[in-house]
């Protein structure tokens, strides 16, 4: 009887790991193969027939986009900026940044999933049963975890993909963070899918779009005030157990 009950919990063990080895290796092979063809120049040397697949099939081609920019993030793969461009290039703001931000929430939680269905619940679990500082930062994160969420994506210093994993590692519900995600993400992706738009006239002029848009006093002003609005929860529960 022992060595029937033991035999199955082996196995999905094992199996839990290969949606994560599947995304690395991907990922691996990605970032050696379509580094050079997923950039700027390849935007700007293909413009003319995306437009024309776009005006030839607009659900066919908003579909396609919103497919390869799943890929994209799900399998991290380069190229995540250059997509949101396109999406505001072909599309223009809205819908443009409607397929944007969707796409990136689908492709994020399909890699949260994949992290916690391999490793999330194990160290969760781990994290509940152990004590002092662990316990109490596990316990910081359930009372504050909505605004934990919005501010590692409203902060433009976190990198996409850590944002997508942690969650998954700490027990985070799907819900939760696909609702933080889409809307976490939105005011960003709105700006770079306004640079998009307005790459017609940068393509013209033979430049490149300044990416760095997001880091200027007008765009990171309200971004920050964004981020310190989803602390100020947090803020308010210290003052609250100090006194």
């Amino acid at each position: 009887m022992t060595e029937t009950t033991e035999m199955p919990q082996t196995r999905p063990a094992r199996g839990r790991h290969l949606p994560l080895i599947a995304i690395a290796a991907v990922a691996a092979v990605g970032a050696l193969t379509l580094r050079d063809q997923l950039d700027f120049e390849a935007l700007a040397a293909h413009r003319e027939a995306l437009i024309a697949l776009r005006d030839a099939n607009y659900a066919g081609a908003a579909l396609g986009f919103m497919l390869a920019y799943v890929a994209i993030v799900a399998f991290s793969l380069p190229g995540a900026t250059v997509a949101t461009l396109a999406g505001g290039f072909l599309f223009g703001v809205f819908p443009g940044v409607l397929f944007n931000v969707t796409a990136a929430t689908l492709g994020a939680v399909l890699i949260f999933l994949a992290a916690r269905w391999g490793l999330g619940d194990r160290l969760a679990a781990r994290l509940d049963a152990s004590e002092g500082r662990v316990a109490a930062l596990r316990e910081g994160l359930r009372e504050n975890e909505l605004s934990v969420l919005f501010l590692i994506r409203l902060v433009p210093a976190v990198p996409f993909f850590v944002a997508n994993l942690l969650p998954a590692l700490v027990g985070v519900s799907a819900g939760r963070f696909a609702f933080t995600t889409f809307f976490g993400i939105m005011p960003g992706a709105l700006v770079y899918t306004w640079v998009g738009a307005g790459l017609g006239e940068v393509f013209a002029r033979g430049e490149r779009p300044d990416l760095g848009i997001v880091f200027e006093p007008q765009v990171l002003g309200p971004l920050l005030g964004l981020a310190a609005l989803a602390a100020l929860p947090i803020v308010l529960r210290t003052l609250r157990r100090r006194r």
